[in-house]
């Protein structure tokens, strides 16, 4: 027997009248087990009502009276039961002494079952009547517009299926297996998982599989053998306990263990399985339960239950007797199996027997079905206490309960808000639904083979923070070796710096952890994309977070830099000391022959070549972008100008010596040739005017060499002005040679004409090999080939023109004379 679906009756109490509660039993049928927890939940109301029926403040002249009906869990019993609860309500109350007539249905709390909820509600909500349910869970009971008068005080599984999805995320399981019932129930509930599971990032479900009806060996050992063979570790099971007892019988025949089982409330709290058989594979199982409750005065008034030897109208509380002492009443109930034993005396105390009737420790369907009861009372009392002219109907008006509508009551049943003296509030959102709030409990097998459930924490839903899990972690027994929670997933967490790339064909859980590519990173586990890393930076080898991208210049503090600088240096105090020895010597023939004042003015612009190489090393900077070219080519335009005067002076002095040549050394005297070096070099310094104007080389952070680094470089600005002060130089550089090379036999015993050629050579043939080598040289070996380009030729004037001066001077001075220089001339 279950009794799983009450009603509420009413009769208004007036002066001096009899108080009536109508108590009827409209089905009893034979059973094989006598369900004591359905009868104390029928005795809670019974209580409720009692409860509700002496209190002052609440429905005063109003007498609250109920039926029990028991559906005997099938849908078309309790069908029957709700329309014989319909059908019989009358317009007005029959006011009488003897409480003829039939009480007005306000509501029917119940049923237990969402299947049979949904099928008396459809009913019912076509006729507004209230029904309250105490224990029927599915989400789908939400619906207004199928549901228009359905509430009740347990939470719905969408918050139920919520809360385990938290529990899930909490301890991380991102794998794990569902069974359902083939009913309501559970097909709303797997319908909730696969559509809230993944949104909510605690994974995904490895497989779902649906619990037969009865005992089914074929479906339970294929069932069993799929949870064996996944690697999913936690197993959530949305059944009742009749088919759970089914699937362990073959779960304990396969010795299936290692599970972690996560249990919905309709089997957290099943005495049935906790069994010291079933505690090797059942142990630790986390489940979620009803919030349990305390109701003050409970225990007393069960304690004085007591059977009526005289009447028929109390049958159930008979059974309930016949049950508990193991007796029998003569003659039985009609259609009862006879319990054996001797007669029942009906003296029998209820308190020397052990019986869960009495145990009230753990209320939770019970603390539900006590909130039903109020709901309607306070709902009631809402209605009666409503002013005449302030009313919510159409012209203000209230409702009366002599002419009770009873969608009028679902009205009030709505707005429901009121305190347990429990401490929790009961009310109904728009869709029926009462304050989500739930206990998950935690399967505890002592040593000494016996199970205790205890609380280990609670998940309730927050306005601003959605559902909240609050658990007590250290007090969760866990049924494995390590005594820790178990590890859950398809594939491990990729670590920071990878991200997750999905295997094709399998669940998102599923994935290969893939290393970010370079330039990207991801910083957190289990990351689906990586992130690029800003402009300036790249990451780091591992992956996991940006560094400042490497810079690279051609630096004073590198080896090639070093090198560089020190040749710089190096070249610029040799001119140094050759301008010294020429200035020192200057009244040396070699000296004075070699027209000694352009003589100091190469050296003075080949000491300025040597400086502005140093321009070239060291971070790009905008002064040092615009003025090493413009120093470079200007030094080296002085230079060559230089080289080029001598090699017109040196071929006029030998038309001079001709005879009618004398002339020709009137136009290359001192103001001469100080005028043409002064033109020539302007000539450069216009183009390099005109190009800093135009468009001036700028410093410029360059990646596209390397993509971890960050080659500083000067961008020329205009290709046209850097090719134009190039040309000019080589121009004169090539002319140079040519005038050189015509005048190279003179027939002097020191033939300046010949070591002209000679460095024009070596000056041409460095700065052709320059051009290639530097557009092909990336980055700061740009820089170094120019660089070596400008030392290069330099020291080839350096030692071309001067090299063989300085060995007459320092070591040969006996050759130093007039003579010498001109004898060998002679001699030929």
């Amino acid at each position: 027997m279950q009794i799983s679906l009450f009603a509420v009756s009413v009769v208004v109490k007036y002066e001096d009248l009899l108080v009536c509660n109508a108590f009827q039993i409209l089905n009893t049928i034979a059973s094989v087990r006598f369900d004591v927890i359905g009868f104390r939940q029928a005795q809670t109301m019974a209580f409720a009502i009692d409860e509700i029926n002496r209190k002052s403040n609440l429905l005063p002249n109003v007498t609250l009276g109920y039926s029990l009906y028991d559906n005997c869990l099938q849908v078309g019993i309790g069908f029957r039961a709700a329309l014989t609860l319909v059908s019989g309500q009358e317009e007005e109350v029959t006011l009488e002494e003897n409480c003829v007539g039939t009480p007005p249905v306000l509501g029917i709390v119940g049923d237990s079952s969402s299947t049979r909820s949904i099928a008396i509600s459809t009913v019912l909500g076509l006729y507004r009547v209230p029904m309250v349910s105490y224990f029927a869970t599915c989400s789908c009971l939400s619906d207004r517009q199928k549901f228009p008068s359905f509430f009740r005080t347990i939470p719905s599984d969408a918050f139920q299926v919520n809360a385990m999805i938290q529990i899930l995320k909490h301890f991380g399981w991102t794998w794990a297996g569902l069974l359902i019932s083939d009913d309501d129930y559970g097909v709303h509930a797997a319908r909730s998982f696969h559509s809230n599971l993944g949104p909510a990032g605690a994974g995904c479900l490895a497989y779902t599989e649906i619990l037969p009806w009865g005992d089914d060996p074929a479906e339970l050992r294929r069932i069993v053998d799929v949870m064996r063979k996944s690697t999913a570790r936690v197993v959530i099971v949305f059944s009742n306990k009749s088919r759970m007892i089914n699937l362990m019988k073959e779960v304990v025949r396969q010795n299936v263990t290692g599970l972690q089982w996560i249990a919905s409330e309709s089997w957290t709290t099943a005495d049935v399985l906790q069994t010291p058989h079933l505690m090797p594979y059942l142990g630790g199982t986390l489940g979620i339960s009803v919030r349990r409750g305390e109701i003050p005065g409970l225990r007393e008034f069960l304690s004085q239950m007591h059977p009526d030897l005289h009447t028929d109208g109390n049958i159930m509380v008979n059974q309930f007797w016949e049950h508990t002492f193991q007796c029998r009443f003569a003659p039985p109930p009609a259609g009862w199996v006879e319990a054996g034993g001797e007669l029942c005396t009906g003296q029998e105390v209820i308190e020397n027997v052990e019986t869960e009737f009495l145990d009230v420790s753990n209320l939770r369907p019970e603390y539900n079905v006590y909130k039903a009861v109020y709901a309607l009372a306070y709902a009631l009392d809402d209605m009666l206490q409503c002013e005449p002219g302030r009313g919510p109907f159409s012209n203000n008006t209230c409702a009366h309960l002599q002419r009770l509508e009873l969608w009028q009551l679902v009205h009030y049943l709505e707005k429901v808000n009121f305190t347990t003296t429990f401490g929790d509030q009961v009310s109904f959102d728009e869709n029926g639904d009462t304050i989500p709030l739930y206990d998950i409990m935690n399967w505890v097998w002592l040593p000494s083979g016996r199970t205790n459930v205890q609380r280990v924490g609670e998940v309730k839903r927050s306005a601003f923070k959605g559902e909240e899990v609050t658990l007590d972690e250290d007090n969760i027994f866990w049924n494995f070796e390590s005594k820790q929670p178990p590890q859950s997933v398809c594939s491990e967490s990729c670590p920071p710096g990878t991200r997750m790339a999905r295997k094709k064909g399998e669940p998102e859980c599923c994935f290969d952890c893939v290393s970010c590519p370079e330039g990207k990173i991801s910083n957190t586990t289990d990351t689906m994309e990586c992130t690029s890393c800003p402009e300036d930076f790249w990451s780091s080898p591992q992956r996991d977070h940006c560094v400042p991208k490497k810079t690279e210049f051609l630096s004073y503090h590198e080896p090639l830099g070093i090198c560089l600088t020190t040749t710089s240096l190096l070249g610029t105090c040799i001119c140094v000391v050759v301008l010294g020895i020429f200035i020192h010597h200057h009244n040396t023939p070699i000296v004075r022959a070699n027209n000694s004042e352009l003589s100091f003015l190469l050296l003075v612009s080949l000491k300025l070549c040597f400086l502005c190489s140093l321009l070239f090393i060291g971070r790009p900077r905008s002064w040092t972008c615009q003025l090493r070219h413009a120093a470079f080519g200007i030094s080296f335009v002085l230079c060559v100008s230089c080289i080029l005067v001598k090699t017109m002076v040196v071929l006029a002095v030998f038309r001079a010596s001709k005879p009618g040549g004398e002339s020709s050394l009137k136009w290359f005297g001192a103001v001469q040739q100080r005028g043409t070096v002064l033109v020539l070099t302007s000539v450069q310094a216009a183009i390099c005017t005109a190009w800093l104007v135009s468009a001036s080389p700028v410093p410029h952070k360059n990646t596209q060499y390397h993509s971890d680094k960050i080659v500083y470089e000067c961008v020329v600005g205009s290709t046209v002005g850097f090719a134009v002060l190039l040309g000019y130089i080589g121009l004169l550089a090539v002319l140079s040679f040519l005038l050189a090379f015509l005048a190279r036999n003179l027939p002097d015993s020191f033939n300046e004409a010949k070591l002209i050629t000679f460095s024009m050579l070596i000056f041409c043939a460095v700065w052709v090999a320059f051009v290639p080598s530097y557009i092909s040289s990336p980055g700061k070996y740009a820089d170094a080939v120019e660089v070596f380009a400008i030392l290069a030729s330099s020291f080839g004037l350096l030692v071309a023109l001067f090299g063989p001066k300085c060995y007459i001077i320092l070591l040969r001075p006996e050759r130093n004379t007039k003579k010498a220089i001109m004898g060998r001339g002679t001699t030929k």
